[in-house]
């Protein structure tokens, strides 16, 4: 592995207008936080969270080893947290019978778990404390509780939240649906209620996870990421908690495949 190498600027650089920091680390990823107080949280180093899907072949065992050597060069703590709730009902949602659904859940989760825990092992990791947790591990924990609370009452009470889930629905299981289908309102609330069991990390990580503060890594943009992270009323990620795409240095995709998190130069500074 090449010696640890940074490109940042400097905090006391003040810019205006939109952000435009790239921070490339190891020569293996590529970090695009998405504010310049996510800047300074990445650089700060406390705990980086990576969000795994299952089924999603992006997290291979190898980029899952990739990732933990990159994070434990550069943070304090590292969470690796898998979703399993709500993952049988959404394969239910979207034309299984409820046996294969709960079949088809137990094993893409046994699966990613898998993934995850191999890519750790293989890392050789041993500057930080990294570890591996599911989202139902969470469930007993107060704060998360709270936060959960939280969602699921501004998707009760809030227009404009609640249509940026359901902007983040379409965008994850559009492809799923029939062509000329819509997406129904039964399959809209699995969708909301999975996404409901993940946001509270990308609202206050640091309260859940009791860290100074937090980044939450992933490979693209989320569609959500400019509301949880606008100035305003409403749910809003707290101070300490930052975002960031972090992809393949090599990262390259072609015109008619866009990646979702846009340019650097189209992302909003705060």
């Amino acid at each position: 592995m090449p010696p640890h190498q940074e490109r940042r600027a400097p905090r006391d650089k003040r810019h205006k207008g939109r952000s435009q920091v790239t921070i490339t680390t190891d020569a293996s990823f590529e970090v695009l936080p998405f504010t310049r107080t996510c800047r300074h949280i990445w650089e700060d180093g406390d705990h980086v969270l990576i969000g795994v899907s299952p089924g999603n072949s992006y997290f291979s065992s190898e980029r899952i080893s990739s990732l933990a050597r990159w994070a434990a060069t550069r943070f304090a703590q590292v969470d690796f947290v898998y979703a399993d709730l709500h993952v049988d009902r959404m394969f239910a949602a979207f034309g299984y019978t409820p046996e294969h659904a709960g079949k088809r859940a137990a094993k893409e989760i046994k699966a990613v778990r898998r993934r995850i825990v191999k890519g750790v092992e293989d890392s050789g990791s041993t500057h930080a404390e990294i570890r591996v947790r599911a989202l139902s591990d969470f469930q007993s924990n107060p704060v998360y509780q709270l936060l959960h609370r939280r969602v699921l009452h501004f998707l009760e009470t809030d227009d404009g939240f609640r249509k940026g889930c359901e902007e983040m629905a379409l965008h994850f299981v559009g492809s799923k649906l029939p062509e000329g289908e819509s997406i129904t309102d039964a399959q809209l609330q699995v969708c909301f209620d999975y996404m409901a069991a993940e946001l509270p990390f990308f609202v206050d990580t640091p309260s859940i996870l009791d860290v100074p503060s937090s980044v939450a890594a992933y490979h693209v943009k989320m569609p959500m990421t400019d509301l949880l992270f606008a100035r305003g009323g409403g749910l809003r990620a707290t101070r300490n908690q930052a975002y960031a795409v972090v992809r393949p240095e090599q990262h390259a995709t072609p015109a008619h495949h866009a990646p979702t998190e846009g340019t650097v130069d189209e992302r909003r500074a705060a």
